[in-house]
């Protein structure tokens, strides 16, 4: 499948405050190769991290994000799964422990609809429930 232009809507927030939403529209390429669907777009200054491109693997059970740039970072979501991840910001490193409670990946050619809610835990803090829904349209 080659590159496809596509539209990216990435909204998450705190499951505690449902009214705090962070939504973030921004173009980038949406293609499939052999190990899922991938997502790559620049981040711009509205999410505080311009100069990172981000990158998305998507499979049917796992959902995978990277950031490479001003910010650097790997994380992965993979139902009742934990992974931990360094998280390398201008500011300094910072451990994060992801527990994924729940995802839903609903993608084709086209785009389509990736649900993830989990549990961030940074730096050994209590960790912060998240719902995380990303959309794309290509």
């Amino acid at each position: 499948m080659m590159k496809k232009k596509a539209i990216i809507s990435i909204s998450s927030n705190q499951e505690i405050d449902k009214d705090d939403i962070i939504e973030v529209i921004t173009p980038g390429d949406f293609y499939k190769d052999t190990h899922g669907f991938r997502v790559s777009y620049d981040e711009t200054e509205i999410s505080g991290m311009e100069g990172t491109k981000t990158k998305l693997l998507i499979t049917e059970d796992k959902f995978m994000l990277e950031r490479e740039g001003t910010t650097t970072t790997k994380m992965e979501f993979q139902k009742n799964n934990d992974s931990l991840s360094l998280y390398n910001t201008p500011y300094g490193m910072l451990e994060l422990k992801i527990h994924t409670k729940d995802l839903k990946v609903n993608v084709n050619e086209e785009g389509g609809e990736v649900f993830v809610n989990y549990n961030l835990s940074i730096g050994g803090q209590k960790p912060q429930t998240t719902l995380l829904t990303i959309k794309i349209k290509a």
